[in-house]
């Protein structure tokens, strides 16, 4: 093990509490503090069960073992919690066995039930893997209780011998698996929403910068938190005015009759850190900062603000929150209505995304159950809001606008768990068009925002929308009716059957199912249904339909096994001038929810969507375009089939995995180079053989000579007798673009003649050249890894060779892929035909292509510092997969544990 490879970071995490605690690295400036805990910040009995005694030396010797000089065979990390060391865990490896340490963990007795050493623990186990420990060793006592119900709780495999009066604790670190993950998702759910509490439930609020100004944004906060009906106690502060809006003002927050759980600031900029560290000291738990235009300095000390007194933090730049659960009602926002209460949680960045959402909702009658607006996202995010609502008993729709992620893997987690118990919508803002980035492979320029995002929405389930109008119809029909089946076979009825086709071309054009009804119920309709009605799908009930009859007709098609969704479409007419006449009382005065789901298209209403109450209360969504109501129907269709679908367990790592032998390649390549670069050919070759990648023979060869030599020992060796010459150079990318590549060489005169006209071509930039036997033919994949700062690895496949720029057909997941995501990869191509044989042709070797998947995203996962693979072509037979070239290009990068427990610190706030 050595500390000096791998050094565990400084991060701050949310005890079970909600408590923010610094996780760091112990060194020899903490020997006071390391030494007060054992020696004064426990008790006796704490030391008998730490130190299996009561000496009184004990705790000297343990801050003199971890604050000494840094020791390779020892990892120490201390949890602090407002500038005080309230426990540690460390771990220390014996010699000659650097894969197994012993573990010792202490927590002073008031921090005792909070989740410190659980905290502690899972850095250290992530700290341990990352330098090469594979099994953590510790001895307890028999009944240190609390010790053991650590690690009963910890999700990862304990095994305990009984010896003489004390217990032999073994703990497998590799086994880490899906369940320890869960743990962890877990204990991240509880401490996200306990540090939640005081932001969206709290008792009092204070409003700091609450102005005697009319229509500041200070004063409207004030009065919009009092005009709804705020439950608890609220606390104007101005140091200049004894009353604002006819509240009784305060000069400070040390002033205040009591501690808020929440403080509004509305000052200026330059204020801002400082009133936030007045809050922290005075006890306030949750901060919502409105000032807009923070400079780098105010940004990093507000951060320092919050993380050292554990206040959870909105914005800055935010328009404000409200939560309107009747017993807190607050609305402390700026925003020009007040939130319906109502069941939809809402998350925006873009406060006028915020105001122009809360207006069009409230216009629908959909309410609200709590709003906030993230601002610049310094902390609070859409995470921590999706955990909050999956908790909070009342939410059950989450609509989010988000323009950016500080942990999308995080993110993706969470909200495949939550979108199984309710809908999450959001609006795909930012896209951008599908350009390339700078010098890229073909894989690179594959991977636009708009691919990455789009794959983050699919994978977690979350209905993705283009637009806020598309976001609100989608809410409108998955908040009032049921979900279609996976299939979703949609009858489409009107009174006009030129609105009917118009109606039947906008399913066509979302990819809706229009089925072809089957006779039994077309005889049926036509008994229902006027003279010269058309009972074929569209159903045109004509003009002259009643009420009446269009309602037993909608019935009829509910009722059958053959439709899963309605798509009814109505005009106004001169045979319907009469309220007693209009169609729309078939709508109204029938059950608002039936078997399927049921959109109106009203072309006469003056809004796009609206939400029709129907006799019994429920509600049906109404539109003005057809094309609104299918693309709503085909959100909902997407949305069961991903429920239909059970989760998929991870891939698992295919035989002949060495991550171990690819990290120190990796090592050893960015330690000759700092700054990353692309692998030569051998080195390529070198990393594929670590995990088994079928890369065609490769012969390196640095001159005329060799390269002669190098084809002869191919024919020899029993290869085809015609050979591949392909030149090389450092940072090289596009081979046949550059003309760097001749095919079809036979004879040993060619290979001469080959390697001259590359010689000539690019001079002194030549390296050398790769020999490689003429590959068979076969349908030509691209197969690559991107590693996105953001997303993490991204895993595509296409049809590849020199077109496939052109032909954009690629499928994409982010690693690691599941079971399915390697089974539906292949199929979701446009060109998928040609792998399962087209025209004569054979079928390719799927399980070979999906080998290849399931070993690039272990790769991906694996090793961090992979910024760039590219397998193209990938050649598919119906005996196997052979890559014929391949590029790879590696990056100085940290390894990130997306399920390790932390609060993300924005880029706006770290240190220069």
């Amino acid at each position: 093990m050595s500390t000096a490879q791998h050094p565990p970071r400084t991060v701050e995490a949310l005890l079970a509490d909600g408590t923010t605690v610094s996780i760091r690295p112990l060194g020899p400036s903490d020997r006071a503090a390391v030494l007060d805990l054992h020696e004064t910040r426990m008790s006796d009995d704490s030391r008998r069960l730490r130190f299996f005694g009561a000496s009184r030396r004990a705790p000297q010797l343990a801050a003199d073992r971890l604050c000494g000089p840094p020791r390779g065979d020892l990892l120490a990390l201390g949890a602090w919690a407002g500038g005080e060391l309230v426990g540690e865990a460390d771990c220390e490896t014996a010699p000659g066995h650097p894969e197994t340490a012993e573990l010792a963990l202490a927590v002073a007795d008031d921090w005792h039930h909070r989740g410190v050493a659980t905290l502690l623990l899972e850095h250290l186990v992530h700290a341990a893997r990352q330098n090469g420990i594979r099994t953590f060793e510790a001895d307890t006592l028999a009944d240190n209780r609390a010790v053991h119900r650590v690690f009963a709780d910890l999700g990862l495999p304990v095994r305990r011998r009984f010896e003489q009066g004390e217990i032999r604790l073994r703990v497998p670190l590799d086994e880490a698996d899906e369940r320890y993950r869960e743990a962890v998702d877990e204990r991240g759910r509880s401490a996200d929403v306990a540090s939640l509490a005081a932001l969206l439930r709290p008792a009092s609020v204070a409003v700091v910068g609450a102005s005697r100004r009319p229509g500041s944004v200070g004063q409207s906060v004030l009065s919009k938190i009092r005009q709804a009906g705020f439950t608890g106690e609220l606390w104007p502060v101005n140091p200049y005015a004894a009353e604002v809006a006819g509240e009784r003002a305060y000069p400070s927050l040390s002033t205040l009759p009591g501690t808020p759980d929440l403080a509004v600031l509305a000052v200026p900029p330059v204020v801002v850190a400082g009133a936030a560290e007045e809050c922290g000291q005075a006890g306030v738990r949750a901060l919502v900062v409105l000032t807009s235009g923070l400079d780098a300095d105010a940004a990093r000390r507000l951060m320092h603000a919050c993380r050292r007194h554990s206040m959870r933090l909105v914005g800055p730049n935010s328009l404000g929150i409200a939560q309107t659960d009747p017993g807190i009602r607050l609305d402390a926002e700026f925003g020009g209505a007040f939130p319906v209460s109502g069941t939809a949680g809402v998350a925006v960045q873009s406060g006028g995304v915020g105001i122009a959402l809360l207006e069009r909702l409230a216009w629908l009658g959909i309410g609200v159950s709590s709003f906030v607006s993230l601002g610049d996202k310094y902390d609070v995010s859409g995470n921590d809001l999706l955990q909050w609502w999956e908790s909070d008993g009342r939410t059950d729709l989450a609509l989010l606008h988000l323009e950016s992620f500080g942990n999308p893997r995080a993110f993706s987690r969470t909200a495949r768990r939550v979108t199984r118990r309710f809908p999450i919508l959001t609006v795909d803002a930012g896209r951008s068009p599908a350009g390339r980035r700078g010098a890229a492979s073909h894989t690179a320029a594959a991977a636009t925002p708009t691919v990455t995002r789009e794959t983050l929405f699919r994978q977690a389930g979350i209905t993705a929308t283009r637009s806020l109008a598309e976001l609100v119809d989608t809410a409108a029909l998955l908040h009032s009716q049921p979900l279609p089946s996976a299939r979703c076979a949609v009858a489409v009825v009107s009174n006009a059957g030129g609105v009917g086709i118009l109606a039947a071309d906008a399913c066509a054009d979302t990819g809706l199912t229009q089925l072809e009804l089957p006779g039994d119920l077309t005889a049926e309709l036509r008994d229902l249904l006027p003279g010269g009605a058309s009972t074929v799908n569209p159903v045109d009930t004509t003009a002259a339909v009643t009420p009446d009859q269009l309602a037993a007709c909608i019935d009829t098609l509910a009722r059958s096994r053959a439709v899963d969704a309605l798509l009814v479409c109505l005009v106004p007419t001169a045979l319907t001038a009469a309220a007693q006449d209009d169609p729309v009382r078939a709508l109204l005065d029938g059950p608002a929810r039936r078997r399927v789901p049921l959109a109106a298209v009203l072309l006469s209403q003056e809004v796009p969507v609206r939400l029709l109450t129907c006799a019994d209360g429920g509600r049906i969504p109404s539109y003005t375009d057809p094309q609104d109501a299918a693309r709503a129907l085909a959100h909902a269709r997407d949305r069961a089939r991903w429920l239909a679908e059970p989760p998929s367990p991870e891939a698992a790592a295919p035989p002949g995995c060495d991550p171990e032998g690819a990290r120190r390649l990796a090592d050893a390549f960015l330690t000759a180079n700092p700054d990353g670069g692309w692998l030569d050919p051998a080195l390529t070759v070198e990393l594929f053989d670590c995990y088994g990648l079928p890369l065609t023979i490769s012969i390196w060869a640095p001159d005329e000579h060799g390269a002669v030599i190098a084809a002869r020992s191919l024919r020899e060796l029993g290869h085809r007798c015609e050979v591949v010459l392909k030149a090389y150079w450092p940072g090289q990318v596009h081979k046949s673009v550059a003309g760097a590549v001749r095919t079809g060489l036979a004879a040993d005169g060619q290979v001469r003649q080959a390697f001259r006209e590359f010689t000539e071509r690019f001079g002194h930039r030549l390296t050398g050249v790769v020999v490689q036997p003429m590959a068979a033919p076969g349908l030509e994949l691209l197969a690559g890894v991107v590693q996105d700062r953001v997303f993490g690895p991204l895993v595509l496949l296409g049809l590849g060779g020199t077109a496939t720029e052109v032909l954009a057909d690629r499928s994409a997941r982010l690693a690691p892929l599941t079971e399915r995501d390697l089974a539906t990869m292949p199929t979701e191509l446009r060109g998928s035909v040609l792998l399962s044989g087209h025209q004569g042709a054979a079928a390719v070797d799927l399980a070979a292509v999906r080998d290849v998947l399931a070993r690039l995203s272990h790769l991906a996962a694996d090793l961090p510092q992979l910024a760039e693979l590219d397998l193209n072509p990938l050649i598919a037979r119906p005996d196997g997969v052979l890559c014929v070239d391949a590029r790879v290009r590696l990056e100085p990068r940290p390894s990130f544990d997306p399920y390790l427990r932390r609060l993300r610190r924005p880029a706006a706030t770290e240190e220069d």
